[in-house]
């Protein structure tokens, strides 16, 4: 694992903890130049499935996708890196069990509805840019519906 302040290769694990779900390990690391210390997570790649953009191409699903807009969202907000990582594994687990597949639409509408009960100012932040609204008025009108 590379140390992300000095970018050195050698780091050694100081504490390995399976995740509340179970499905992930948490590691403490050390580098063994710099010192710094960091956080990793490891977890089964099981999520497979094709996810149906609006222009109607295929294409596999990519959590790193869900996690940046997710990131951009809680931009400056304080939260918790494990509930955000539970939070992504739930909803792929969720998603996982549509064979069919999964629309680009539903997962949007999925990130919103648990964005809301994460962090409230992310969901705002990440419905002014999901919902395209044409004007202040119909996102003022969208956030007194959904948060009145």
């Amino acid at each position: 694992m590379r140390c992300p302040r000095c970018k050195n290769l050698d780091t050694k694990v100081i504490d390995s903890r399976i995740t509340e779900d179970g499905k992930s390990v948490r590691r403490r690391r050390e580098c063994e130049k710099c010192g710094a210390r960091f956080t990793t997570f490891e977890r089964l790649e099981f999520v497979s499935f094709m996810v149906t953009k609006s222009s109607g191409e295929l294409e596999p699903y990519d959590r790193t996708k869900v996690m940046n807009s997710m990131m951009k969202a809680l931009v400056k907000r304080k939260f918790d890196p494990d509930t955000l990582e539970r939070t992504i594994n739930a909803l792929e687990n969720e998603w996982a069990q549509n064979k069919q597949g999964i629309t680009s639409k539903r997962i949007g509408k999925d990130i919103l509805r648990k964005l809301r009960d994460f962090d409230e100012v992310a969901f705002v932040r990440y419905a002014s840019i999901y919902h395209n609204h044409q004007s202040v008025k119909e996102f003022v009108k969208f956030i007194e519906e959904e948060l009145g």
